[in-house]
């Protein structure tokens, strides 16, 4: 007699009875649980957060997780107790153009907030004892200034990158920004760059010395600022590695818009008119990326202790030995410049928005999918998951946030008309239909297909939100920010 499989209900009665007794400690009960994909599949919408007139560009928890901040095209900054709705602080962010970036430092007492945009420029807001909020200009990029990383656990160090292709490092101590190097083409085939623009910068968590940038070709370069010397001696523009899919070496017409380190420093990207892709630490190309000479591939490799493996010489192992990496497929990606993310509290699930509206979850190992959620009606960009629970904030070209819970009576499933994603374009076929013809260009999704199982959000969770409407601290704000946002200014939002 064949024994029924265990399900996700039984799994957990089994895990409480092993916590009663002591064979399963209350720290890895509470992480099997978060990362339950029973959770995963009654993901709905929590709440809505509706106060900015405008694409809202970034949404990053605290460290504690009892904050979300915000930035957006209406230049302001918001802090939000999104578990009530409450806003906590809004503010102008003294920037002239849409707010890209918004992160509050750790350690701070979340009173430091650091912010790049539109304009290039890279801000410093600190609030003030009194409730006031006083702006630093400490930078500024020529041209947009897309992403900015904190150093994991520091309250001083971060990161910028943008459109000029500069990475700058800046120390709050000293209020001093490094620019450290401009990225460089890797050949001349895109020799009419001056230097590569670059939309993404994230920090390796297990080892902060290591960051990866990506923009506008089809590389996500490694480096590692122990390498780097104030005085110029040094060839620090070269990365440590490349990482690349071997079919996208060589191909013009893609970018990458989106990176995020797990806590296991495998290296999410996510590729514009493509797919999503997971590199593991022994999938790099080396060095020097390019084929047509293997003997240099590690003549420069990183000899740093402890981190050879990020310079692995790919020419001298059998290259049909190297895993490829995981691909995950389904949304789209062509219309703006989107975030990539883990989630669950061992990074077990990989998310992502789309141009059609909606939010992509993969599972990590194996690129299964998931969840696809509705969310707005145009494109979502912004994916960010709540640091110790299971908890997700989500936005896009629509002003508002929406906050996502495991709150569904009932379990959804993935819907099984989702095609993939093929030469840049979704097909979306019809459940069961296994009509070839319908391989044509995405629309504006109207007329697209779905389970009814997932679920419009619902309005009726806005009320506490829409109460503090009268509550907004913006009389706070020093240096003459009035408070009133700006109706001249035509959105642009966060593209490509």
């Amino acid at each position: 007699m064949n024994k029924r499989a265990r399900t996700n209900v039984d799994k957990a009665v089994v895990g409480v009875w092993q916590r009663e007794v002591g064979q399963l400690s209350t720290r890895i009960f509470a992480r099997r649980l978060g990362a339950s994909e029973d959770l995963v599949r009654r993901l709905d919408i929590y709440r809505k957060l509706e106060k900015h007139r405008g694409c809202v560009n970034t949404v990053s928890f605290n460290a504690d997780g009892g904050i979300l901040v915000s930035g957006s095209d209406d230049k302001r900054v918001i802090l939000w107790d999104w578990e009530t709705g409450h806003i906590k602080l809004s503010f102008h962010s003294d920037h002239n153009n849409n707010v890209f970036q918004a992160k509050i430092m750790p350690y701070t007492d979340d009173r430091h907030i650091v912010t790049c945009a539109a304009d290039g420029q890279v801000r410093l807001a600190q609030i003030l004892e009194h409730g006031g909020v006083a702006t630093t200009l400490l930078a500024k990029h020529h041209g947009r200034a897309h992403n900015l990383a904190i150093e994991p656990g520091s309250p001083h160090i971060f990161y910028t990158c943008g459109e000029d292709g500069f990475l700058q490092h800046f120390d709050l101590r000293t209020r001093a920004a490094t620019k450290l190097f401009t990225c460089q083409p890797v050949d001349d085939r895109r020799d009419y760059m001056s230097a590569i623009p670059l939309n993404a910068i994230a920090i390796d968590p297990r080892n902060p010395n290591l960051f990866a940038v990506a923009g506008c070709d089809e590389y996500a370069r490694l480096y590692d600022i122990r390498k780097y010397k104030s005085d110029g001696s040094t060839n620090y523009g070269e990365p440590a590695n490349y990482f690349c899919p071997s079919d996208l070496i060589g191909d013009e017409h893609v970018g990458i818009t989106g990176l995020a380190f797990s806590e296991w420093s495998e290296l999410l990207v996510s590729y514009n008119d493509e797919f999503i892709y997971l590199f593991t630490r022994d999938m790099g190309l080396g060095p020097n990326p390019l084929p047509a000479s293997p003997g240099s591939m590690c003549s420069n490799a990183s000899q740093i202790e402890g981190d050879s493996q990020f310079a692995a010489c790919p020419s001298a192992m059998d290259a049909n030995e190297q895993s490829a990496p995981q691909v995950y497929k389904g949304h789209r990606n062509c219309e703006t410049v989107k975030g990539v993310n883990f989630f669950g509290p061992n990074c077990e699930y990989v998310v992502s928005g789309s141009d059609c509206g909606r939010i992509f979850i993969w599972k990590k190992k194996g690129g299964e999918l998931m969840r696809v959620m509705e969310a707005d009606r145009r494109v979502v960009n912004c994916i960010e998951g709540h640091p110790h629970t299971m908890v997700l904030a989500s936005s896009g070209i629509e002003s508002d946030i929406k906050l996502w819970t495991p709150k569904a009576l009932e379990r959804a499933s993935v819907p099984t008309n989702i095609g993939e994603v093929m030469h840049g374009r979704i097909n979306w076929l019809a459940s069961g239909s296994g009509d070839d013809d319908n391989d044509g260009d995405y629309d504006d999704g109207d007329d697209l297909f779905y389970d009814d199982d997932i679920s419009d959000y619902d309005d009726d969770d806005d009320s506490d939100g829409e109460e503090e409407e009268d509550n907004i601290n913006d009389e706070s704000v020093e240096d003459g920010n009035d408070t009133a946002f700006d109706d001249d200014d035509s959105g642009g939002c966060k593209e490509c």
